[in-house]
């Protein structure tokens, strides 16, 4: 086996063990939230020592990032996969707002992932500033198409952004409503509103 191959094999390994540790992570975060989790318990989720976790991660809040950054990574391919297939800023608008939503809806946990809601209530959280300013960024870039798309629209950079905000807040309180079953209270669907709301905001810039 040359070296490169020696260093090959153990890049594979270590990302093999960084994955097995992010997946088990995420189980405990799920059940303790970042508050109840600990190293030492996703350290025994994953079969490892904690040690062991301090070659990949220097504390919980470290491995409650990547497994967050994760979460947005795996919403903006989403987004995106959406808006490649459109062709106007209407369409584009349409479909990266809907993705965001769709994305949700279908994945309750990443929901709770993104707003710590795991055993940890409605509170402010954070998992360090250099952190919460890099994950906030990759929330932006996945957000980033209903800027442009508005842009597009006519609207300018700042009315762009605050409508990416308003969508952003529409879509929370929605699925919100949807992921407690609220929502059955008003015979809505969620789905519905989000497409209405969406269309809404289309019609206000169309006519402008």
């Amino acid at each position: 086996m040359t070296g490169a191959q020696k260093v090959g094999r153990r890049q594979a390994v270590s990302e093999h063990k960084r994955a097995l540790i992010l997946d088990a992570a995420r189980k405990v975060f799920e059940q303790e939230g970042l508050d109840g989790a600990s190293l030492r318990a996703i350290a025994a989720a994953a079969g490892y020592t904690p040690a062991a976790l301090y070659f990949h991660f220097d504390s919980k809040e470290a491995i409650y990032a990547e497994v967050l950054r994760a979460s947005i990574a795996r919403l903006q391919d989403e987004v995106e996969k959406a808006v490649a297939k459109t062709r106007s800023p209407v369409e584009k608008l349409r479909a990266a707002a809907m993705a965001f939503f769709s994305f949700y809806a279908e994945n309750p946990r990443d929901l709770d992932l993104g707003f710590y809601l795991f055993r940890g209530g409605m509170k402010p959280h954070g998992l360090g500033k250099e952190r919460d300013q890099q994950l906030n960024a990759a929330l932006a870039s996945a957000l980033q198409s209903i800027s442009d798309a508005a842009e597009d629209l006519g609207a300018k950079k700042e009315e762009a952004r605050m409508l990416t905000v308003d969508a952003f807040a529409h879509a929370a309180g929605l699925l919100l409503l949807a992921h407690t079953g609220r929502i059955r209270m008003f015979g809505a669907s969620a789905r519905d509103l989000m497409a209405r709301y969406i269309e809404d905001r289309i019609t206000q810039l169309k006519g402008r």
